[in-house]
């Protein structure tokens, strides 16, 4: 990952207008998909994601079923419009890459014990990449798998820190991804402050590297606030409403 300069002006702000510490737009809506047992679509930034959970169901073929707990099948997908240059529909070696990272990065949230001989599927599918879409995807599979009424210990969110201009700064997008120093995407379970996943491309020094990781939990915190409100409202929007209200 090269370094390029000016990706932050001289008031600080970075090239889509933001501040170091400021997240993308981010928008969540559950149970888009009527026929998955649990669903959700994140705008996070000009990032498009849905994600999709079918199970726990039986297991084919049987002698892949565990006698003590469930599988966690993971796919991630990117369309072929989802990107500047019309991508293979064919899966990539990055995408079968992020599909295991996603399945590893939600294993630690869910009880399968409580399934066994049984699998779980998740399809991710991304409509439009804008950098982050790993972080988004797995913002999106955590409230699919939480609308599923999978029996989970925490919720895990997703965000991603990284260098640019020599700067720690919170949720890089696609242009910081490509021409920034260095990305850390971070998947956390907030309440059993637990990491989940951390990956790094780049080069830090052991104090950025510190500042990264605390801004990427940071945002992490962020993301799941706007999980939880989204959970609330479609379960318990109107009376959200009432309340709010009163």
């Amino acid at each position: 990952m090269s370094q390029a300069k000016n990706l932050i002006n001289g008031s600080g702000r970075r090239t889509d207008g933001r501040t170091a510490d400021e997240l993308r737009q981010i928008k969540i809506t559950v149970g888009v998909v009527k026929n998955a047992d649990g669903s959700a679509f994140i705008e996070f930034g000009r990032n498009k994601i849905v994600a999709a959970v079918y199970g726990p169901r039986e297991v084919h073929p049987k002698h892949m079923a565990l006698p003590d707990r469930c599988i966690l099948r993971c796919r991630y997908h990117m369309s072929p419009f989802s990107t500047d240059t019309r991508k293979n529909p064919a899966p990539s070696r990055r995408e079968v890459e992020i599909s295991k990272v996603m399945r590893e990065s939600l294993e630690p949230a869910l009880i399968l014990e409580d399934y066994p001989r049984a699998a779980i599927d998740l399809f991710v599918e991304v409509l439009q990449a804008d950098g982050g879409s790993r972080c988004a995807g797995i913002t999106a599979a955590s409230v699919a798998l939480a609308d599923a009424g999978i029996n989970m210990r925490d919720i895990v969110s997703a965000c991603a820190a990284g260098k640019i201009d020599n700067k720690i700064v919170l949720d890089i997008n696609d242009t910081e991804d490509k021409e920034g120093g260095a990305d850390m995407p971070v998947a956390y379970m907030p309440h059993l402050e637990q990491v989940t996943l951390l990956q790094l491309d780049g080069i830090l020094t052991p104090e950025q590297f510190n500042e990264c990781l605390d801004k990427a939990i940071g945002g992490c915190n962020m993301v799941y606030e706007i999980q939880r409100q989204a959970l609330m409202q479609k379960y318990f929007g109107n009376e959200t409403e009432l309340k709010e209200e009163q």
